[in-house]
């Protein structure tokens, strides 16, 4: 059977120690670049957050770069990322290429101001959080609750990030709220859009199109399994 490290591609380098190989996503950490290409768990934050620290160690003052292509995932993996991104002390781009939807698009908006890129074609999605309980009243009730304190911190981050008060941010999350890469830079989840290296476009397409809402949620809305307390967003 395939797996994913099958398919994971090999870079051979020649030193003058010889030859070295690595899997192409850590000779791209070396040139310090991260990538988010999965939904987020806990297993992805934890190599996220080392990564970040270990660059942080190698060069304090030099940028960091991190691509990111996902459909959202568990919140709490998704903060303890965002607060390491804030918590280094490199600056750190985040570039969005497909898709950034949920925990992703909030990441997309947490890197440094001017730093945060899309390429044309992408899609970015916020929408509040979700979650599945089961057990005892007071328990749901309990859980309830702390998904309620979780939206409204989100809800914080996005409106300190693109600069809309948390009202705005409040009412487009309450349901799917998509956005193209020019629709993104306009509400300041982006900064620009690259259309090539060193080409910088002022959108898309050419021409914005309108932000589409679902009202249940679609593949980008994530679900938990029965009895889980994982919040995801």
């Amino acid at each position: 059977m395939t797996t994913l490290q099958n398919l994971i591609p090999m870079v051979v380098e020649t030193t003058n120690r010889g030859e070295r190989s690595f899997d192409i996503y850590s000779r791209l950490l070396k040139d310090r670049i991260i990538f988010i290409g999965t939904p987020i768990d806990d297993q992805i934050a934890n190599v996220v957050m080392a990564q970040l620290l270990y660059l942080e160690g190698e060069d304090p003052e030099k940028d960091i770069s991190i691509y990111i292509n996902s459909p959202g995932g568990s919140v709490y993996a998704g903060l303890a990322i965002y607060d390491t991104m804030q918590y280094v002390r490199p600056r750190v781009s985040t570039i969005c290429l497909g898709l950034a939807a949920s925990m992703a698009a909030v990441l997309l908006g947490g890197g440094n101001k001017g730093m945060r890129y899309s390429l044309p074609n992408t899609r970015v999605l916020i929408h509040q959080p979700s979650a599945g309980f089961s057990g005892q009243a007071t328990d749901i009730q309990i859980h309830a609750q702390e998904i309620l304190r979780v939206r409204r911190r989100l809800d914080e981050i996005l409106a300190e990030h693109t600069g809309k008060p948390i009202e705005v941010i409040n009412h487009d999350s309450e349901r799917d709220f998509f956005m193209s890469a020019a629709e993104a830079r306009d509400y300041g989840l982006i900064d620009e859009i690259i259309e090539g290296h060193g080409r910088v476009g002022t959108n898309g397409s050419g021409v914005a199109e309108p932000a589409a809402r679902t009202v249940n949620g679609g593949s980008a809305g994530p679900t938990t399994d029965g009895g889980s307390a994982a919040t995801r967003n």
